[in-house]
């Protein structure tokens, strides 16, 4: 009996040696993870500004490490795009309306050597499309309009017969691309084509090439979009970028998001340039002056509120945003879909990835969100580079799903 205490003391002693190594090894864990790396790269990389959500731990717990580890694994990842593969852009991921991880990549302006921040506004390019449609299917869900009414009730003697609003959302209207046309029927290079010159060259030609008959199959168009903008103004009797700013923008806090209107640009706006992938700056061309299919500025953190908007029921009610994501395309079997404005990745358990891609000039955006996961992906690039779209290995680090099929979209 006399020995009992000493065995109670050496016990003792030994947990408190295991403790004191397991509170050791997980020191030296949070350093490798949250030390080397980041000094490493920024001393490498001068124009990579990582913005982590994730500061150094205070507790060494399990759930820090691993978040540590979430994090330093996504800025690995695209550390290496930025150093070798010529990724030049904003990223950042969320989930739950929680950011899991932020980074800023390179340059604005790279003449200057003008870095990118989390205030960056980038040209989004065919990720605007989503922006469209929701205002459409607000105006619908508040009667001002039809998702079956036709074009010759907005544009009267509208030559292209039986043409929905629908159809445009779907990209079903069977219209021809005007970014396909414009060159023959557009010609003066020097002058911007507008949403009303759009409608114009339509109203004037009932039968350009490429042309479809309506309901019978999906084919992107930007033209769809683009008269989409001009039903908003003719319903609301406001120019598109005025009432999307005051019934989306500004509501929202969406304070460095902006529609691009070439007729009127009192003010210079700062934003990303448009870059090819040989830091050549992008030049313009007649197509800039139409919005609804593009034209829309924004930043990552702006589409961070834009995306949580959805969820709160802000945009549109949960009844419309089923709408919006329910497949409309059945002609070719595939996971892949259209809905209202919205690409579809349709997932083996019934479930949809939502989601649109953009590519204009320079600039290539990818935006998805995993519905189940509340996640959301937002890369913002304005140095053309189409491994931007590759976002498989995002939601392989994440272990969000091993069957997203996820890969490049058709940039447009």
């Amino acid at each position: 009996m006399g020995q009992k205490p000493c065995k109670n003391s050496f016990n003792s002693f030994v947990l408190h040696i295991v403790k004191f190594i397991k509170h050791i090894l997980l020191l030296i864990l949070a350093v490798i993870v949250f030390y080397p790396y980041k000094n490493s790269t920024q001393a490498n990389t001068p124009a990579l500004a990582s913005m982590g959500s994730f500061p150094v731990p205070t507790g060494l717990d399990s759930i820090t490490i691993r978040q540590g580890l979430l994090y330093h694994r996504l800025d690995s990842f695209f550390a290496y795009k930025y150093k070798y593969t010529g990724f030049n852009g904003n990223v950042l991921v969320l989930k739950g309306g929680r950011v899991l991880y932020k980074g800023c990549f390179g340059y604005c302006n790279y003449s200057t050597k003008d870095t990118l921040n989390e205030k960056t506004s980038f040209q989004i390019a065919s990720s605007s499309k989503p922006f469209t449609a929701t205002a459409i299917l607000r105006l619908v869900s508040e009667g001002k309009l039809s998702l079956a009414d036709t074009l010759g009730k907005f544009f009267p003697g509208f030559p292209y017969k039986n043409i929905t609003v629908e159809m445009l959302l779907c990209h079903r209207s069977g219209l021809p691309n005007y970014l396909l046309f414009g060159a023959n029927l557009w010609p003066d290079r020097k002058k911007y084509m507008i949403n009303d010159s759009l409608v114009d060259i339509l109203m004037k030609n009932n039968n350009i090439p490429g042309t479809t008959r309506a309901g019978t199959h999906f084919q992107y168009n930007n033209t769809n979009f683009g008269l989409l903008a001009s039903i908003v103004e003719k319903v609301t009797g406001k120019r598109f970028p005025d009432y999307m700013r005051e019934k989306f923008f500004k509501p929202l806090g969406m304070k460095n998001t902006w529609i691009r209107d070439v007729q009127n640009e009192k003010e210079e706006r700062k934003h990303a340039i448009s870059y090819n992938s040989q830091w050549k700056v992008q030049a313009e061309d007649p197509y800039d002056g139409v919005y609804g299919d593009k034209n829309v500025f924004s930043t990552v953190e702006d589409m961070m509120i834009w995306d949580r908007a959805f969820y709160e029921e802000k945009n549109l009610s949960k009844a419309w945003q089923k709408e919006a994501y329910t497949p409309r395309s059945f002609e070719q079997k595939g996971v892949r879909n259209y809905g209202y404005g919205w690409r579809l990745l349709q997932q083996p358990n019934g479930e949809n990835i939502v989601f649109h891609n953009g590519w204009w000039h320079g600039n290539n955006t990818v935006f998805y969100r995993y519905l189940p996961d509340t996640l959301a992906i937002i890369i913002l690039s304005n140095r053309y580079n189409v491994g931007v779209y590759d976002v498989q290995p995002v939601f392989s680090i994440l272990g969000a799903t091993k069957d997203t099929m996820a890969r490049m979209d058709e940039p447009q």
